[in-house]
């Protein structure tokens, strides 16, 4: 059997059950990832879909890939086309028998996904998509059906920590010499892909490359390098520099390392240098994050509508003027300005500028949330779906939050950045 893996995001060799299931009993196996040209189209709010930032990290991780999946003899074909172009291409050249891929639900891959299956060519493959993004597998989750999914986080927490166990980590065996051949080296640039190529800020809190191998070295210095670890909950609030949060969340993202190899880290680095809530916290996000997934899953496209997943109805305004404001960090607020202005000149924000920014947005200038989530859409990094557009209905009042905070601005700037250092640095 000639097998295919569609790489989406779970650009990774290690733990990647996709590959895994793909290599057992296959004569050969290749790899796929399309640089979709719609991804880096202009949406509706007038923003690349994917901007330089993503851009540029997914371009390096893609390097690794190709290199790490070489070391498996495993080729790897990258192309910057459509996937209903490329793979109908490649199945009939390498008379391939299955596809493998990681299941995706929310509506531009579910139409791809459809596209493709509905080709007179492709009619006749075996579509195999495994859910590989979680740290808790659906299957193994103690909600029997999707939709019984509680609405609050914590419930979910507790019942999954009592009730659910982590899956270990998966490894692939090496292919045969004989399945490896060469496919081209010449990745597309930033400009070909229509973005503007850019040096790395010298202020950037993310100096990181893409990669798994990148991943894997962040998790061996932020872990057991430094011991940051010992200390991530009275840190993760900080704003300045590369050690105050893990950073891990774009490598996640893109699926350069998964949740479970994270959270087994965790438990590695727990035996052998320190237990304590700082080290649980790491997990306590992972699960958060997992939950955003979940909630995306339970609610499908309500997480992208304006009423949210509550249906709740507000006087929601968009004001042109006030969004290049806020985009240009140009409001009243200046912790607000100082945080958007390094989302603009770096791809990154910090956890706490981002609830900040979010709360001034949708609930104190009560103005459309979906702008401002497209357009970390296209500026983040770390972009992830699920957690973007479940942090936005959050923030916005038509989530997960059964609160319905607003934040005080001045006094999370006086708590956070007391000494004003962080505004100082962007507002120069």
């Amino acid at each position: 059997m000639n097998n295919l893996v569609w790489f989406r995001n779970d650009l990774r060799v290690n733990d990647n059950n996709s590959l895994l299931q793909a290599c057992k009993n296959a004569k050969n196996v290749i790899g796929l990832y399309c640089l979709d040209p719609r991804q880096f189209e202009t949406n509706k709010s007038g923003f690349k879909k994917t901007g330089k930032f993503r851009a540029k990290f997914l371009l390096e991780t893609l390097r690794e890939l190709k290199n790490n999946l070489a070391l498996k003899n495993i080729p790897l074909y990258i192309f910057h086309d459509l996937p209903e172009n490329a793979i109908p291409n490649l199945v009939s050249k390498h008379q391939i028998h299955s596809i493998f891929l990681q299941k995706e639900w929310t509506p531009d891959e579910v139409k791809i996904n459809t596209n493709l299956q509905e080709l007179e060519s492709l009619k006749s493959i075996n579509w195999i998509e495994t859910y590989d993004q979680f740290l808790f597998n659906p299957s193994d989750i103690p909600y029997p059906e999707v939709n019984k999914i509680p609405e609050v986080f914590t419930d979910f927490r507790k019942k999954c920590e009592k009730e659910a166990k982590i899956r270990a980590c998966v490894s692939i065996e090496q292919m045969p010499t004989e399945n490896f051949f060469e496919t081209s080296n010449l990745l597309p640039n930033l400009e070909d892909l229509g973005l503007e190529s850019f040096k790395l800020h010298k202020k950037s809190a993310f100096p990181f490359r893409g990669g798994e191998n990148q991943a894997l070295k962040r998790v061996e210095n932020y872990f057991f390098e430094t011991e940051n670890l010992s200390a991530y909950k009275k840190t993760r609030n900080g704003l300045i520099g590369e050690s105050y949060s893990s950073k891990l969340s774009a490598w996640l993202a893109n699926g350069s390392i998964s949740a479970r190899t994270i959270y087994w880290q965790v438990q590695e680095y727990e035996k052998q240098v320190c237990k304590n809530q700082d080290t649980y916290w790491l997990i306590f996000e992972l699960i958060w994050r997992d939950y955003f997934k979940y909630i995306s899953l339970k609610h499908g496209d309500k997480i992208f509508k304006l009423d949210g997943i509550l249906q709740k109805q507000y006087e929601w305004k968009i004001n042109d003027k006030a969004f290049r404001q806020w985009i240009n960090g140009n409001t009243r607020e200046p912790f607000v300005n100082a945080n958007m202005i390094e989302l603009q000149k770096t791809g990154f924000m910090s956890n706490r500028g981002r609830q900040n920014v979010a709360s001034f947005w949708a609930k104190e200038q009560q103005q459309d949330w979906r702008f401002a989530a497209s357009y970390f859409e296209s500026m983040l990094i770390d972009y992830d779906v699920h957690s973007n557009y479940g942090n936005w209905i959050y923030n916005a009042g038509v989530g997960n939050d059964p609160r319905d905070r607003k934040f005080n601005i001045k006094r999370q700037a006086e708590m956070y950045d007391g000494k004003g250092d962080y505004q100082k640095m962007w507002l120069k």
